[in-house]
């Protein structure tokens, strides 16, 4: 076990060396191996423990099964989350065009993964711009979508306040060079833009219901596990602002599934959909408790 005392670990949200430890949580879809959660004592933002770093990453997500980046439809998990992908497609637009109203602006996605919403944004007559880290993910974007995803590199070399709309669609989490990367989005923002950040909440009820086996901690794969206000300290720390929060609706079912799979070997869908249901009630009652959230920020 590791103390509390010997994390030394600068919270990237908040700068704070306050830890506490909160349990131990295994990577069930790849590896199997098992890594620790800690929890900032001053904004709560949790990270991983020792997980491994962007040189030895990639063979974490080397599976098929790790849907964002083979675009798979093989299994009843996935095929349901290919299907729910297509309503959430049209619903990221409805919520892009609530800004931005009916013109057609220059959009960057962040962790375009296979590429499925830079493919739909683009026949939406939008200018879009996909970045992704991941050389086989890009791959898939090309052979099934037949767009170009740029690498990190390029990303970074890009010139600044270009972009009308940024965003990253449960990417954040993913990202090492947290502040950084925030920074980069930030300076390739136009001053009247928004940047839309999806990620997972651990402050959900579907999350504290499966507790470590809640699958979207999705160790080591997400480096940071958020809640609202490590999120709102994040953005605060590097100067942008956390305009609004949406829920979004369809996650605690998918990941009410997975998480049945993790606790008892396969996936018990009665189960699934009552605590999607339940989620889904907490949410309508207090949308910042919903599975997954959607950040619209700005400066």
């Amino acid at each position: 076990m590791i103390p509390t005392s010997q994390i030394t670990n600068l919270c990237p949200a908040c700068a704070s060396t306050a830890w506490k430890q909160v349990f131990d949580v295994v990577d069930h879809s790849i590896s199997k191996e098992q890594f620790r959660l800690f929890e900032c004592d001053n904004c709560t933002l949790r990270i991983t423990l020792n997980a491994p770093g962007i040189d030895a990453i990639d063979r974490y997500y080397l599976s098929a099964e790790y849907i964002s980046h083979s675009n798979t439809r093989k299994g009843v998990v996935n095929f349901l989350y290919q299907e729910v992908r297509k309503i959430t497609l049209s619903q990221k637009n409805r919520l892009i065009r609530s800004f931005y109203g009916q013109g057609h602006g220059s959009l960057l996605d962040y962790g375009s993964g296979a590429g499925a919403f830079v493919a739909y944004m683009q026949k939406k007559d939008w200018k879009v711009v996909g970045v992704e880290p991941a050389a086989n993910a890009r791959q898939i974007a090309k052979d099934q979508f037949g767009i170009e995803l740029m690498s990190l590199p390029i990303f970074n070399a890009l010139e600044a306040a270009q972009f009308d709309v940024i965003t990253l669609w449960h990417v954040l989490e993913h990202v090492h060079a947290l502040n950084n990367t925030v920074q980069q989005l930030r300076v390739l923002l136009k001053p009247d833009g928004r940047i839309y950040i999806a990620v997972p909440n651990y402050t959900s009820m579907d999350a504290a219901y499966f507790g470590p086996c809640w699958a979207a901690y999705d160790v080591p794969r997400h480096l940071y596990h958020f809640s609202p206000p490590a999120m709102r300290q994040l953005m605060s720390r590097n100067q942008l602002k956390v305009y609004s929060i949406k829920p979004m609706w369809f996650d605690s079912f998918y990941v009410s599934m997975l998480s049945t799979k993790y606790q008892a070997g396969k996936v018990n869908y009665f189960n699934s959909v009552w605590q999607g249901i339940r989620s889904t009630i907490r949410t309508i009652q207090d949308p910042e408790r919903a599975s997954s959230l959607i950040y619209e920020i700005g400066y």
